[in-house]
Formats: structure tokens, sequence, C-alpha cells
């Protein structure tokens, strides 16, 4: 009889593993950089050995490229989970655009991730097949809601669901990626528990009235 433990449980033993790399590379890339994190660290924080995350990952670009993928991997679920049947236009696009700001201040590190990977002019992102259509299922909802709201004579004719999702981000994002500047000039933490619902109501009022508003 084998000592060797069943197959099945090596796989899940070998999953665990590779999700514990994810999760603390995750951290140390965010928060030291693509050059500042060193994968000595990572096995360090793990419970497995430098040569186990190259046999697992293949490199230190080849984990940053898989802690990316997972990352965009997130909030692209998120997006692809929301339920806008019975709503009308305007509540769906608010619905979604109060969604991207809950994922985005709930996830710093995905936010500084994206921060970091625009430093390297998305030179690693270019080479993950992974995400090469990852933007497409946001903009097709996107694109469902506008085009309702067109028909519907609600929304401006002259709408881009890129544009929108470029709205949506760029106030979602900015809070966690401009926190310490922001908080430093103006004394205000755009992340202050008590001030979210006020920012998330208005990130929803934006983006309602530049679709409503008369091109």
């Amino acid at each position: 009889m084998s000592d060797q433990p069943p197959k099945n449980s090596r796989l899940r033993d070998a999953v665990r593993t590779q999700a514990e790399i994810l999760d603390v590379a995750t951290r140390e890339f965010a928060e030291r950089g693509y050059a500042g994190a060193r994968v000595d660290e990572i096995a360090a924080l793990t419970r497995t050995t430098k040569r186990m995350i190259y046999y697992y990952f293949g490199g230190k670009e080849q984990l940053y490229i898989k802690v990316l993928e997972r990352a965009y991997t997130g909030i692209r679920e998120a997006e692809q989970a929301v339920d806008v049947t019975g709503l009308d236009p305007a509540e769906a696009i608010r619905h979604l655009a109060e969604l991207t700001f809950d994922h985005h201040t709930a996830h710093a590190d995905f936010i500084r991730l994206v921060s970091i990977e625009n430093i390297h002019r998305a030179e690693h992102l270019t080479k993950s097949e992974t995400l090469a259509k990852a933007g497409t299922p946001v903009i097709d909802l996107i694109s469902g809601i506008l085009a309702r709201g067109r028909e519907q004579g609600v929304f401006r004719d002259d709408t881009d669901a890129v544009d929108v999702h470029m709205m949506i981000s760029s106030f979602a994002v900015f809070p966690v990626a401009n926190q310490y500047t922001f908080g430093t000039l103006f004394g205000r933490d755009p992340l202050d528990p008590e001030r979210r619902a006020h920012y998330r109501r208005m990130l929803g009022d934006m983006v309602v009235a530049y679709l409503s508003a008369r091109s």
C-alpha cells in the first residue's frame, strides 16, 4: 500500500498553496511595486519555497502577471454578476457605478496594482492572453444599458460605453489612488467612512446627469 496521499488531496493542497502564494504576492507587489517585490520574501511569508513558486508560476514576471489576472478577474466577475433586469436604464447604470465604487474602495491592492502597471506602461498586461479581452464584458453590459436608455428617450444619443466606463472608473479609483496626497492638500480623507455614502451617491448622480443631458 502506497504511503503517498491520494491524488485529489495533493491537487487540493496544490490549489491552496498557489492561492496562498497569490494572496501574499498581491500584497507584496501592491506594496513594493514590481521592481521592489522579491520572490524570496514572498516565499518566506508563505508555507512554501522559492523553488516551488518558480515551479508553479515560472518566475517573478509570470507570478506578477498571474496576480494582475486575478485582480482584474475579480472586478470583471463582480460586474458580470450585476443583474439589471427590471431596472430602468438610469437605475441600472447607477447600480453599476455604485458597485464599481464599492469594489474599488474595498480593494486598495487592486488600485495600487493598476497604478504600478501604468508606471510600466502596461508592459506586463499586454503579455496576458487572459486579460486581452478582459474589458469586453463590462463594455457589453454598459452598451446594453445605454441602448435601452436611448430607445426610451431618457439618454442622450451620443453616448459611448467606453467613455461611461472611464467616467465611472475615474471617480471610483480616485479615493484610493489619491487618498494621501488629497488628504494632505485638502484636509479631507476621500475614504472617510462617514462620507462614503455621499461619494457613492455623487458618482451615481454624475453619471446619470451626464447621460440624461441633451447633447
